[in-house]
């Protein structure tokens, strides 16, 4: 017996030294350079997904391998701008598409972001009408309602304490895709506390970065069925319900409303749209409007606080501008040039989304920069390396909006690495919204207050923790209110 357990062992030691020498000298992939360990197993790079800092770690490796690299042995990433055109971009005619990774969309299927390319163009066109400039302006209205209830109750909150922790009031603007979504707020701002259900969205974000982890190896999934805690199993549950009975509410209203749901209820009266379609988007839709526009506020209020000669100028814009409040609105702060220069640069050097989001080669390969590569390739781009690499980038570091308004310092950066929304066939379909949004609320947070960095918040963008998106620490701002009419 004993001769059988020792040919078992060699077996099984042969089996892994013949993978690992497979993957290094003869695997398709072989050509392209990356560290020899992470080509032979997925677990290096897997580690690095899961250490918080690994935006700092691929950029590291595109410094020393070069604008393509291999990081694990069926996946490669890109850190040159034209890539964000010949990877998610419109392929020629005749080509296939490069598609998104279904192992990472597994759990979005039937979304705007995770279906296949025919289902992916059906519910775009749906929900496109929910994004068309006539429905912004239908929405503003809504849309100013929360941002005046945001000022209204930071005011309140700053008489009895000027500090406040900005992420959290950030989050509770989820007020107002609540309210596009199902016609029923969430209540965070009114209240200002955190509504449970949006507790738990942050919590599914900070999930993703596990699943993403550990998915593609054989097994992951059932494992981490089994090994899931019961209480993180009940708030998954609880989450669904709760999506699925806000949609229940919402399409139970009889009168039309400019929001999101509308489009797919009169789609769903044509059977353009299935139920389940209905209530994963909308789902979709909450995470991806609430979560990222935080993210921006944040390190916009961060980086403002933090520069005092930006916030300034910025304020000096605004105060130009505008003759009193009531003029901000979501047409007027388009023409903020110096705002827009600043919203580039905080998504710049702190991107919304600063992971990859994978896509994958067709099953029979596709050419990428003059050059083959094989079927079934997992491909990325790492938003975070690419705006901070300094071939890209003049001081790629320091926050300085005027590198978008001509200053000859920066004329020999690569504007067009700076892709903080999806781009391409399935180009971001809410950034028009982000943007009005975005500016919308900071102007109102700039004429109404002064803001400094609380000593607490220190060094806040170091803070930060890289699972999938950002898991942002507490950002303590010191908000003095403006003696403005």
């Amino acid at each position: 017996m004993s001769w059988l357990v020792e040919s078992s062992k060699t077996s099984i030691v042969c089996y892994f030294l013949g993978y690992a020498l497979y993957n290094v000298f003869f695997h398709p992939l072989r050509k392209y350079p990356g560290p020899k360990l992470w080509s032979i197993s997925r677990i290096p790079y897997s580690l690095c997904y899961m250490s918080g800092k690994a935006h700092k770690r691929i950029l590291e490796l595109h410094e020393e391998y070069g604008d393509i690299v291999r990081i694990a042995p069926n996946e490669l990433i890109f850190c040159y701008p034209e890539a964000f055109n010949d990877i998610p971009g419109h392929r020629e005619q005749g080509e296939e598409e490069i598609g998104k990774d279904q192992g990472f969309w597994k759990e979005d299927s039937i979304t705007l972001t995770g279906s296949n390319g025919q289902d992916h163009r059906r519910v775009r066109r749906i929900l496109s009408h929910a994004f068309s400039a006539k429905a912004m302006a239908d929405q503003e209205p809504l849309i100013k309602r929360y941002v005046e209830l945001l000022i209204e109750k930071l005011k309140i909150a700053v008489a009895e304490d000027k500090s406040q922790e900005m992420t959290s009031w950030y989050n509770w603007t989820t007020d107002i895709i609540g309210d596009l979504a199902y016609a029923d707020p969430f209540g965070c701002l009114e209240t200002s506390s955190y509504h449970p259900w949006v507790k738990l969205i942050f919590k599914h974000i900070k999930g993703l970065a596990i699943n993403n982890s550990v998915a593609k190896f054989p097994f992951a999934q059932s494992l981490l069925k089994m090994m899931m805690p019961k209480e993180v199993a009940k708030d998954i549950r609880a989450h669904h319900e709760f999506n699925q009975a806000k949609v229940a509410k919402r399409l139970a209203l009889k009168e039309p409303r400019p929001d999101f749901m509308q489009s797919m209820i009169t789609a769903q009266e044509n059977n353009l749209i299935s139920h389940e379609e209905i209530v994963a988007n909308s789902h979709l839709l909450i995470v991806g409007g609430s979560e990222t526009t935080a993210t921006v506020f944040s390190g916009a209020t961060y980086l403002l606080a933090s520069h005092k000669a930006v916030r300034e100028k910025l304020y000096q814009e605004i105060k130009t501008r505008f003759a009193n409040q009531d003029e901000i609105d979501l047409l007027s702060v388009q023409k903020l040039d110096y705002m827009m220069a600043v919203l580039k640069e905080v998504m710049r050097i702190y991107p919304a989304v600063p992971s990859a989001i994978p896509h994958i080669t067709p099953p029979r390969g596709t050419m990428i920069r003059e050059e083959f590569v094989p079927g079934n390739t997992v491909l990325g781009i790492w938003p975070w390396p690419m705006f901070h690499h300094p071939k890209h980038f003049a001081e790629p570091e320091p926050f300085a909006p005027e590198r978008w308004l001509g200053d000859h310092k920066f004329e020999e950066d690569k504007r067009i690495a700076l892709q903080p929304f999806s781009v391409g066939a399935r180009d971001c379909i809410g950034k028009n919204l982000a943007y009005a949004e975005m500016r919308l609320i900071l102007a109102k947070m700039v004429w109404n207050f002064d803001m400094k960095l609380d000593s607490r918040s220190e060094n806040w963008l170091e803070k930060n923790v890289l699972s999938f998106l950002w898991d942002k620490p507490p950002l303590y701002i010191r908000l003095t209110p403006r003696n403005m009419s």
